[in-house]
């Protein structure tokens, strides 16, 4: 067939809450789209509806308002982070910067299919699909009628009521009436509820909006209520009375459109647009007084049901190729909390997820059998992803069917497509063909959507072909650390993004085990996509393969041979030295140890494996925080004053050495790993007692945290803290005397040129952190760090070009000093005085960032004209070209 590439429109962003989730999973599609088959067309639907063909840079930026608005246009000294929303009158010139405003009747001249990424309103709902109908342009995922429903939760309750399926106690609360007698719909509530319930907005997705709660705390389910329909009140008095502190956690979380309302909002009837209005209305309010404040974007209807007790699962729902719904085995989710919240269902290693569900084989496929009765009950097409409870009197209680889900890399509907041998890059694909089934299905008109579907399978089978002909690199991952979660979101978004090119095939390969006996497995595509680096190593060590999903996978044989070409389920073993012989090369996706302290690399220069980063002599020193700035130091390098304790010496008199920092460093003071990085166990340690808590914690002799342990540290009861033999404490970098003062991060990359290593530093990047350091989530969740590239390195005196000319200078030169090669990320402190003199004082130095999809280092690269695969490719090639040189 004699065509050009199917063009794939790619829809993300959204006005709805769920935005943030929506744009990172169009850049999850944008990257995974199959190469040979499809060209991507990013068309981004900002907040106010418009529909913007996206510059593919702004992809890759950390949030939706790292960009747009861009800031140039916003007013100066503005406080807080905006959507578009509240500056409509910018709309036009503010997306005339990130790519061309397009109206919607030339869509069918710039594309051939719409992938829909959006979620929530205007994405779930329904109307862009009647859009897209009318159009003529056929979309992902189901139908009009079926979206509509599989918005609205109440809804389907309703339909599920009457169709027999088992349901909990409901009620509903409607927006009226809780606005005009809130005490008659409580009492209704706490009369027909008597033991724990759950109050959800009906259109919200996300756990956006829900609340779990005894419906005997009159004032907590008031509050809940409030959320659900996104309204908040605050009294004068207790404005008054809150701390600085508080005062700026209250206005963060009423700012984000997934925990708060969002801005513009209503204060007390009246549209307001800024934090600063709400500040100023709240400053001059009488102690007497309640202000209240609500979401513009709302909800109508708010649901109240008894809370499930059972097993929580996910399950998602696909039409085979023979027509008929196929569910993939139903994941269980474990959890701590009693909610499976935003965080844990976006952040890579803070849950858990079993697949299949641990129940008998029958409790399973009853499980599978009443999602596929709703599945086609609700007239869902190509895939679902259906929610539920599995009771412990063996019923099953469907609660959450989707028409959409989330298409982030750690997400269920990529996590199940593995258990049957699909990459991302093939189940989107596999989306893209059936839903041109479904389209030719329910189309009047009948278009000719049969040609872009033969277009599919012929390239599909004349691709297996050519797979031979690409290099093969063995992508290492997992590890012992406690970056080892951030290590497997690192080397999957390695692998997806290798599988999607024509370049490369890629495998990913577990480094199991620990420090003195680990060694390498060859990884099935559905231990990659597991959660977390624990649960990979589960499955490795109890290997073993489910009869439930043993039967999907020969009922998915056909599709899974249509897309995938048959697919590897059996973990194996590998020798070192069988990475040199079966691969062309080697990809570290290691965080700290092994991976970063030169340790692999020494072995894999032996084998003369070409491999990424920097050589072993270098990563021994760079993995060192303590070795890397006292060698910066000795070179002339403003360097913060540091001091290693050692574990057996602190032990042995305490309050000697607790003491002796307290002299020699005073309060507040910066302590940290000397070799861990991803912002583990860094803190900033206000007094003598905070930083006794810190040192015993720190060198504890058993590996679990007490809660008494983690109260001491405000450490969440999911977060990791290791266990050390010796704590770097530093000087706290303040901003004394400066016109300017920032946190930056920086990307470097070299390259042979005419036979010369030559080093490229990008644009540096302003890291921003809600708290006295950058968190876990502010470096790796996609919607939540804030990054802004480039850095805003100017002063009223001082532009941009010359201070980032003096600052990338100095992070040239500190990478010449260290030998670093191949690529780098560099954290640093810069500040400018008044008589133009920069300093950049070096934090570290990661000879072997983070490469998850949501990384600054994109961002940097980006701006110098490479997408995220061309930014691997060039690392990978550097690796090859030294290799070749070390042996002519």
């Amino acid at each position: 067939m004699n065509t050009s590439s199917m063009r794939i429109g790619i829809f993300f962003g959204g006005p709805s809450r769920e935005r943030e989730v929506a744009f990172a999973g169009g850049r999850t599609v944008y990257d995974n789209l199959d190469k040979d088959l499809f060209e991507a067309v990013p068309i981004f639907v900002d907040s106010l509806g418009q529909f913007i063909l996206l510059d593919w840079k702004y992809i890759y930026k950390g949030t939706i308002r790292d960009f747009y608005p861009p800031s140039d246009l916003l007013p100066e000294g503005l406080e807080g982070q905006y959507y578009i929303d509240s500056f409509p009158h910018l709309k036009e010139e503010a997306a005339g910067q990130i790519g061309r405003l397009i109206d919607p009747d030339e869509l069918s001249d710039l594309i051939d299919f719409a992938f829909l990424a959006l979620h929530g309103r205007y994405g779930e709902d329904g109307v862009i699909q009647s859009q897209l109908l009318h159009l003529g342009i056929p979309f992902s995922g189901s139908g009009i009628m079926a979206c509509a429903i599989g918005m609205d939760k109440y809804a389907q309750k309703r339909i599920m009521a009457e169709a027999g399926f088992d349901m909990p106690k409901m009620d509903v609360i409607q927006r009226k009436e809780w606005l005009n007698d809130s005490h008659e719909a409580l009492n209704r509530v706490t009369s027909k509820f008597k033991k724990r319930l759950v109050i959800r907005p009906s259109r919200q997705g996300s756990s956006i909006g829900v609340s779990i709660l005894d419906p005997g705390d009159a004032e907590r389910l008031k509050s809940a209520v409030d959320q659900a329909f996104f309204i908040e009140r605050i009294t004068g008095v207790d404005w008054h009375k809150s701390s600085h502190s508080d005062r700026q956690k209250w206005i963060q979380r009423l700012s984000d459109v997934k925990t708060g309302l969002g801005f513009p909002l209503l204060l007390n009837e009246k549209k307001v647009f800024t934090v600063s209005e709400v500040i100023d209305h709240l400053d001059d309010m009488d102690d007497r007084a309640t202000c209240i404040l609500k979401a513009i974007d709302s909800e109508q209807t708010v649901i109240v049901e008894s809370f499930i007790e059972g097993r929580e699962f996910s399950c998602i729902v696909i039409r085979n190729l023979d027509g008929r719904p196929l569910a993939l085995p139903p994941t269980e989710i474990v959890k701590k909390g009693q909610l499976f919240d935003y965080r844990s269902k976006y952040l890579p290693g803070l849950s858990r997820k079993e697949t299949p569900i641990d129940l008998p084989s029958a409790a399973i496929e009853s499980i599978r059998q009443r999602c596929t009765d709703l599945y086609e009950l609700l007239g869902f097409g190509c895939y679902a992803r259906i929610d539920g409870f599995y009771t412990e009197d063996e019923r099953v209680i469907l609660n959450d069917p989707n028409t959409t889900s989330g298409m982030l890399p750690s997400s269920f509907f990529f996590h199940q497509a593995a258990e049957i041998g699909l990459n991302p890059s093939q189940f989107i694909t596999y989306i893209i063909y059936t839903s041109l089934i479904e389209r030719r299905s329910e189309d009047t008109l009948l278009r000719d959507y049969d040609r872009w579907m033969t277009y599919i399978s012929e390239h599909l089978t004349s691709k297996e072909s050519h797979e031979d002909q690409k290099l093969k690199v063995a992508i290492i991952l997992g590890g012992y650390s406690f970056e080892r979660h951030i290590s497997v979101e690192s080397g999957r978004n390695i692998f997806e993004k290798l599988s999607s090119s024509k370049k490369y095939s890629p495998t990913p390969v577990f480094l199991h085990g620990g420090p003195a006996n680990y060694k390498f497995i060859r990884l099935p595509l559905n231990y990659l996509l597991k959660d977390n680096a624990d649960d990979i190593k589960s499955k490795i060590d109890h290997h073993k393969v489910h009869p439930v999903i043993a039967s999907i996978r020969k009922e998915a044989e056909d599709l899974t041979k249509l897309f995938a070409g048959g697919a590897q389920f059996e973990p194996k073993e590998l020798e070192l030295e069988d990475l040199g012989s079966n691969f062309d090369q080697v990809f570290i996706a290691l965080h700290g140890r092994p991976g970063e302290d030169g340790e692999l690399q020494a072995k894999f220069e032996k084998l003369q494996i070409p491999y990424n980063g920097s050589n072993a002599e270098v990563s021994s020193v760079t993995i060192n925080k303590f070795d890397t700035l006292q060698l910066l130091g000795s070179h002339n390098f403003p360097v913060t004053d540091q001091w290693v304790i050692e574990k057996a010496d602190y032990l042995y008199d305490k309050e000697r050495w607790l003491q002796s920092v307290e002299g020699k460093f005073g309060f507040p003071l910066i302590a940290k790993p000397v070799d861990d990085g991803c912002s583990s166990a860094v803190i900033k340690v206000r007094d003598l007692d905070h930083l006794r808590h810190y040192m015993d914690i720190i060198f504890r002799e058993n590996e679990e945290l007490t809660d008494e342990q983690r109260d001491r540290l405000s450490l969440a009861w999911n977060e990791e803290f290791p266990k050390k033999k010796e704590v770097l404490i530093e000087s706290l970098i303040d901003d004394e005397k400066v016109e300017l003062f920032m946190e930056i991060t920086c990307g470097v990359l070299t390259q042979y040129q005419n036979g010369d290593m030559e080093i490229q530093v990008f644009e540096p990047s302003e890291a921003l952190s809600t708290g006295d350091v950058l968190s876990l989530e502010e470096k790796f969740l996609a919607g939540q760090g804030q990054n802004i590239t480039p850095a805003r390195l100017r002063t009223s005196d001082y532009d941009y070009d010359y201070i980032s000319e003096r600052v990338k200078s100095d992070l040239k030169r500190a990478v010449e000093i260290l030998g670093i090669e191949g690529y780098a990320r560099v954290d640093a402190f810069v500040k400018v005085s008044s008589d133009g003199r920069v300093d950049t004082i070096i934090i570290e130095i990661n000879s072997l960032p983070g490469m998850t999809p949501a990384t600054c280092i994109y961002h940097q690269a980006a701006l110098e004209g490479m997408k995220p695969y061309d930014f691997i490719d060039k690392i990978l090639t550097f690796a090859r070209e030294r290799q070749q040189k070390q042996l002519s």
